[in-house]
């Protein structure tokens, strides 16, 4: 279960993300290439978000749901002219390659490709990325929607979004071409954020992850992810669950940040008085204190509700990444 700590060159990469920039090197995560005809149609039926909708030079952020909608990854998708591009978390990669292959029907043409091995991911995170988009020569990508790509020399997807709540950018690019774009990115500025970083990021700013805020025993509702559901795109593996959770506001926990005044461990129970309302599923230590994510029962409360993790006091606090509104 993720739990970090933070040095001073990790607090340092984490002030950069927040007030100029900083690059993480997000290789190790999946890619998967979705090819062929029906390969559109495939996703749309296979996630929450629709694809239907996008054109090539766009792309969304999806979740993978079980028939019964629980979560199995949120996934990042490029379309591109002949394939979507898949952006899956590290520890998801096989799995998903073999999951999607399940739904592959003799007559369907869809072609699944493991292209991790062959490419490279960089995120660029803070306010400042721009400055290096436009000097890698993606200036035409800067303040379009997020998920917008488009390709600069030497087949190098550029993305907007960072893959976390703050401003940035998301590189996709040949393996071949990897050290050359990250000297050149450090070149202009970009401080490097070490994956230990990133995890402390992510739970500060409320991005879920697998084994973790994503498992059999979450929905996407609970976690939050509503942008990344289409609510009328029609049938879809899970839309069911969703659509009834949604119609009859069956939601019955939601994930909140936690600030604690004390180092907790993954697993303890949250607790308002002598009732267990919920777990702490994910755990940091950050230069201004302790932090947490855990599910909270809805009836339970929200935003400034006290409560105890372990022995440990707790605040529920917002989290930039998910939203807990229905959509109007």
């Amino acid at each position: 279960m993720p739990t970090s700590t933070i040095d001073g060159k990790d607090a340092a990469a984490i002030q950069a993300a927040r007030e100029g920039v900083a690059v993480c090197d997000r290789s190790f995560w999946g890619r998967i290439r979705v090819a062929d005809d029906d390969r559109i149609r495939f996703l749309h039926n296979q996630t929450t978000n629709d694809f239907q909708s996008l054109k090539p030079g766009q792309g969304c952020d999806t979740v993978m749901v079980t028939p019964t909608a629980r979560t199995i990854d949120l996934v990042s998708a490029y379309i591109l002219d002949d394939a979507v591009l898949l952006l899956v978390s590290p520890h998801r990669r096989e799995f998903l390659m073999q999951w999607l292959d399940r739904y592959i029907f003799f007559a369907d043409k869809v072609q699944l490709t493991d292209v991790t091995e062959e490419t490279a991911t960089f995120s660029l995170i803070g306010p400042n990325s721009d400055a290096i988009i436009e000097k890698l020569g993606a200036r035409a990508i800067i303040g379009q929607p997020d998920s917008n790509h488009l390709l600069v020399d030497g087949g190098v997807i550029v993305a907007v979004g960072s893959g976390l709540a703050s401003p940035g950018y998301t590189l996709i690019l040949p393996a071949t071409e990897k050290q050359k774009v990250w000297q050149q990115i450090l070149t202009f500025g970009a401080v490097e954020l070490s994956d230990r970083a990133w995890d402390t990021l992510r739970i500060i700013q409320g991005r879920p992850t697998p084994d973790a805020e994503l498992t059999d025993d979450y929905n996407p509702l609970e976690v939050g992810l509503w942008q990344t559901i289409s609510l009328n795109k029609g049938c879809y593996i899970g839309q069911e669950t969703i659509a009834r959770l949604n119609t009859y506001k069956g939601v019955k926990q939601n994930l909140w940040g936690i600030r604690l005044s004390a180092p907790v461990e993954v697993g303890s129970a949250i607790a308002l008085g002598e009732e267990k309302i919920g777990k702490l599923t994910s755990y940091t230590e950050t230069s201004e204190g302790y932090f947490g994510l855990g599910y909270i029962r809805t009836k339970a409360g929200g935003v400034g509700l006290k409560v105890k993790v372990g022995e440990v006091d707790g605040e529920i606090v917002d989290i930039p990444f998910i939203s807990h509104e229905y959509p109007q």
